[in-house]
């Protein structure tokens, strides 16, 4: 709200108690007739003496099913009476017309930084401007209203969570939503326009560009799984009681939500015992949460709404992530090491996972060998997957890499264990140690004709010929056992 805040009543201060509550005989609602226009023109005069001659709607509200005056303001579509929404003073009074009436619109009406308008219970009306307005303070003295200076507003705007970083609905969020419909083959998404007010659509690879082009602006979207597939199904899902959200597809695909309890639950089924399809959602915090939300950013890429959606387990990984980096260094504990052999790492809420090529530099047969669950570990990103929401990591980057220390071994004349044996050849051993490096000795020296062979388990001498950093590759030549005529003889 700007500096200078007044409220605004038909109340005289004078009929009050000692605990400020209006004793008089004004009525709490509105008389459709010349007080209200009293208040209309207050609002008038504080926007003259301001300078201001547009109203931008902020959080705007439609309570229940009431859409009192919205298709003479905006005559295309409810949906025009949405955050951001810029409109003449002339619309902006009938706003305050609908609200003093309590007729189930709300919404803020501000000028950036310089002026705003907030409608209270029972005909309190709230007027900030960044100039004293003395000349509107006057004129509304002199329509029989009663102006007092304040320090703020009741109704300034405060986010439910001041720490909580909300999600656009950017490129990363739209790429996600594609992904997850590859994988589901089809979502809802349910789009909220106004406080209360929503319009759902159900999503397909072929139609999401086209319904994406129709959102309003700056709405909150929830991405659900297809809810709507078994209407008896869903139907059998109806709670015992509490509050719930039903989801109606009719034959001509037009889908609509009623929130009901369970004493509506019988009417609201027998009216839509033809739908095609349906669902349940609850009503209650914290639970069926969506697949993950985000709101609107305006045309620019910038996120202007100032309101929230309820963030899902996705969303808390989407704000992790965004802290993440390529080449980051974190910490973090095992917390399962799968069959398959990849390994799950908790770094600080989330679950990362290690393939096993990244867990050392070494061979490593099974990820049980390098890690074990509980332990504590230091990894390197290797990327962060903003789609699929993963993030591998890199164990054997925070290592020092031994392949350069093998590489000055060439020409070294070693004996190993042969570990494999492969089509063009064999492997060595050529460290003791289970974990150590092997290399290739080709199928091209041995002497096959004269019975030469050789089995997993036998101990051979080799000589390391050539190391290949790159591509992590050793060859190997074999040398040959000494014979009783070359025993004692000197080694070229």
């Amino acid at each position: 709200m700007p500096p200078f805040v007044y409220r605004i009543t038909k109340y005289n201060p004078a009929h009050r108690d000692e605990r400020g509550h209006y004793t008089g005989a004004e009525d709490t609602v509105s008389d459709h007739g010349p007080v209200e226009e009293a208040y209309l023109a207050a609002v008038t005069s504080f926007t003259e003496a301001a300078g201001v001659d547009h109203l931008e709607i902020r959080e705007p509200q439609i309570v229940g099913f009431a859409r009192f005056g919205l298709a003479d303001l905006f005559p295309a579509e409810p949906a025009g009476f949405h955050d951001g929404a810029l409109v003449p003073i002339a619309v902006g009074l009938e706003l305050v017309r609908a609200m003093l009436r309590d007729n189930g619109t709300w919404c803020r009406l501000e000028s950036g930084e310089a002026f705003a308008v907030h409608v209270g219970w029972d005909q309190y009306l709230y007027i900030g401007s960044n100039k004293p307005c003395e000349t509107a303070l006057a004129h509304t003295r002199a329509l029989g209203l009663f102006p007092e200076r304040l320090d703020a507003s009741p109704y300034d705007f405060a986010p439910d969570d001041a720490a909580y970083v909300q999600r656009p609905a950017d490129a990363d969020f739209w790429a996600r939503l594609h992904w997850t419909v590859s994988v589901h083959r089809a979502v809802f998404l349910e789009e909220v326009f106004a406080g209360s007010a929503s319009r759902w659509h159900r999503l397909t690879r072929d139609n999401i560009e086209t319904v994406r082009s129709h959102l309003s602006p700056r709405a909150r979207l929830a991405v659900w799984p297809d809810l709507l597939t078994d209407v008896d199904k869903a139907v059998a899902a109806l709670p015992d009681e509490g509050l719930v959200r039903i989801v109606w597809e009719d034959e001509d695909e037009q889908i609509t939500s009623t929130v009901v309890d369970e004493t509506q639950f019988e009417a609201v089924t027998s009216q839509h015992a033809g739908a095609r399809a349906a669902g349940v959602v609850s009503m209650y915090a914290g639970e069926d949460l969506p697949l993950f939300t985000a709101v609107l950013p305006d045309s620019d890429g910038v996120l202007r709404a100032r309101w929230q959606t309820e963030p899902t387990p996705s969303d808390r990984d989407w704000a992790f992530l965004k802290t993440l980096r390529r080449g980051q260094v974190v910490t973090g504990t095992v917390t399962t090491i799968a069959s398959f052999g990849v390994t799950f790492v908790d770094i600080g809420g989330f679950t990362a996972m290690i393939n096993i090529p990244e867990l050392s530099w070494r061979p490593v047969d099974h990820p049980s060998d390098v890690v074990s669950v509980g332990q504590e570990v230091t990894a390197e990103v290797l990327d962060v997957d903003m789609i699929r929401e993963r993030v591998p990591l890199s164990l054997r980057a925070v290592q020092e890499d031994p392949w350069p220390q093998v590489a000055q071994r060439i020409g070294q004349v070693v004996s190993g264990p042969v570990t494999a044996i492969v089509p063009f050849g064999f492997f060595v051993r050529i460290e003791d140690r289970k974990d150590g490096f092997q290399g290739l000795v080709h199928t091209s020296e041995l002497d096959e004709s004269s019975g030469d062979v050789v089995t997993v388990g036998d101990v051979l001498t080799v000589k390391i010929i050539d190391v290949d950093v790159t591509r992590r590759r050793i060859a190997l030549s074999r040398v040959p056992a000494p014979t009783a005529a070359t025993e004692g003889q000197p080694c070229d």
